[in-house]
């Protein structure tokens, strides 16, 4: 990254979110914090909650304090779906994540939280894993053809990261709302032909059928926006038109539609 983006507005800084002392160095001087560093793998957290917990949790308490010295206009951090009637150990880590980042201080930083879900091709998700096994004409392993999960290309993620940056107000969760499709209609939009071999492994420990990115308590303090559900401490005379928002319950994407915003991602990552 150093060499491909060589400039001189950009510093590269080598550190862990672990440790106070360097994420207090790193941001310095920073205007705008965007809160990414998370260990994001559901089987992975599951297997090792510990690390989840040092990671997800204490390094973004880590931030808050951070940002309390360095003084920040505003501390973005970024959640997920997961955290939203959490059953994993990943999803109870980034819920406690809000929490700590979005508690009230005596303090002129804002922080808000965005929340989205699956981001095509980001590291450790289903879209680079399937198009590697398929580069290598391996099985694809697949849990349950009818899941659904939300799906959004970077450039939709970094939008929502930096709206919320410069329109959201202090304690705020911005969710970005998004199609959906089944995982029956993501394989087939990927796979080079109808009889490519399918590993069918069940679902695993800490996964959903459906993704939940806005529970029914959380409607109760929502405004609907066109692009965006955002969440305050308010309660709210008037509840958007839905008791949820779900993966299920979202706008579905079929096969096409699938095949259409993956090429979408596929040219925001080439540029």
């Amino acid at each position: 990254m150093r060499e491909e983006f060589a400039s001189s507005r950009l510093k590269f800084v080598t550190g862990d979110v672990r440790d106070l002392q360097t994420v207090e160095e790193a941001m310095r001087g920073a205007n705008f914090v965007f809160h990414a560093a998370a260990l994001k793998q559901v089987p992975n957290c599951e297997a090792f909650p510990v690390e989840a917990i040092r990671t997800n949790t204490l390094g973004s308490e880590n931030v808050r304090q951070a940002a309390q010295r360095t003084n920040p206009e505003t501390v973005v951090a970024i959640s997920t779906d997961k955290a939203c009637e959490p059953i994993n150990s990943m999803g109870l880590t980034k819920a406690l994540m809000e929490r700590l980042m979005l508690r009230q201080t005596n303090h002129t930083t804002k922080f808000v939280c965005v929340r989205y879900g699956n981001v095509i091709g980001s590291r450790g998700s289903i879209v680079p894993l399937y198009t590697e096994r398929i580069r290598r004409g391996l099985p694809l392993p697949v849990t349950n053809f009818e899941m659904t999960r939300f799906l959004l290309h970077l450039g939709q993620a970094v939008e929502t990261a930096i709206a919320a940056a410069l329109e959201g107000e202090h304690g705020q969760i911005w969710v970005r709302k998004m199609p959906a499709a089944t995982v029956r209609d993501l394989v087939s939009a990927m796979i080079p032909a109808p009889d490519y071999p399918i590993d069918h492994i069940g679902i695993r420990p800490g996964e959903k059928m459906h993704e939940i990115l806005v529970n029914q308590n959380e409607m109760r303090r929502a405004t609907e926006h066109d692009d965006y559900f955002i969440l305050d401490d308010e309660p709210k005379t008037t509840s958007p038109s839905r008791d949820e928002y779900t993966s299920f319950n979202t706008e579905r994407l079929n096969v096409d539609d699938v095949r259409r915003i993956l090429a979408q991602a596929r040219d925001v990552f080439d540029e």
